[in-house]
């Protein structure tokens, strides 16, 4: 089966990787896990064998095909459920179960919109383990070696409003087939919940924040004057002893916690 770069399919060959996507997930038997993006089986194959009730969700007409006829065993016992659908058009409240983990190896394209997705969704999962562009989960997770990162993005921001994230393992180009051009890495992320957003809506939040990172270049006070009084954005800047010089890209997640809870107050 040929992968389709039109959908960004890499399929993982390596046993190792495999293994520790599955020790990431601490998946316990009896409990639904989602996957995304099947591909040929290997990783669906390595998470039934934890006794799972997984749900596999694949968009590509061909490898749904190869899928049902390889997993025809499990499919007709009810351990596998298998959906030919765009997992971006996936309506995950109709999962029967009231928690579920979500383990995959995803096409990088629609990494932002599936974390978005999944993470927004008034059913969470309980904990999220995929397999992303190294880059991507370096971004996420920030301070990672000598050469570490504390610059945050929209992303990063996003994925630490509703859980914490942690860089699990580089796994490779060469453990694909094709090989990408890049590494990857297997990104976790758990105490998934909204308790952030506890004191403000998530509507609320992300727009300050997108506001915020509307133009890198410029000072955060400015961005955030852009949709709400300067006076206001620097009296808070002051209350908090916060530099009107600092850019959006400086600001951790918990500071941009207190920062809506005045800007809003």
């Amino acid at each position: 089966m040929y992968a389709k770069k039109s959908l960004g399919q890499h399929f993982l060959k390596s046993e190792k990787a495999l293994n520790t996507i599955i020790d990431a997930g601490e998946i316990i038997p009896g409990e639904t896990v989602l996957e995304i993006g099947p591909g040929t089986g290997a990783l669906t194959e390595k998470l039934l064998a934890t006794s799972c009730q997984l749900l596999a969700v694949e968009k590509d007409d061909g490898l749904h095909e190869v899928l049902k006829n390889k997993f025809e065993k499990e499919i007709a016992s009810g351990k596998l459920t298998l959906i030919h659908d765009d997992i971006l058009n996936f309506d995950e409240s109709k999962l029967k179960a009231k928690s579920y983990k979500l383990v995959a190896n995803i096409p990088y394209n629609i990494t932002g919109a599936i974390l978005e997705k999944f993470l927004s969704a008034e059913h969470q999962p309980e904990r999220v383990v995929l397999l992303v562009q190294k880059e991507v989960a370096e971004r996420i997770v920030g301070n990672r070696g000598s050469k570490a990162s504390t610059k945050e993005s929209i992303l990063s921001i996003s994925v630490k409003a509703y859980g914490t994230p942690k860089y699990v393992e580089t796994v490779k180009a060469g453990s694909f087939a094709p090989a990408p051009n890049v590494d990857s890495a297997i990104l976790a992320i758990d105490n998934i919940s909204k308790n952030f957003f506890s004191s403000f809506s998530e509507i609320d939040f992300f727009k300050l924040v997108k506001s915020g990172f509307q133009s890198k270049r410029k000072k955060l006070s400015s961005n955030l004057s852009n949709i709400m009084k300067k006076e206001k954005v620097l009296n808070v800047f002051k209350k908090l002893e916060l530099s009107e010089n600092i850019r959006a890209e400086n600001v951790s997640i918990s500071l941009w916690k207190e920062l809506t809870e005045h800007l809003l107050s």
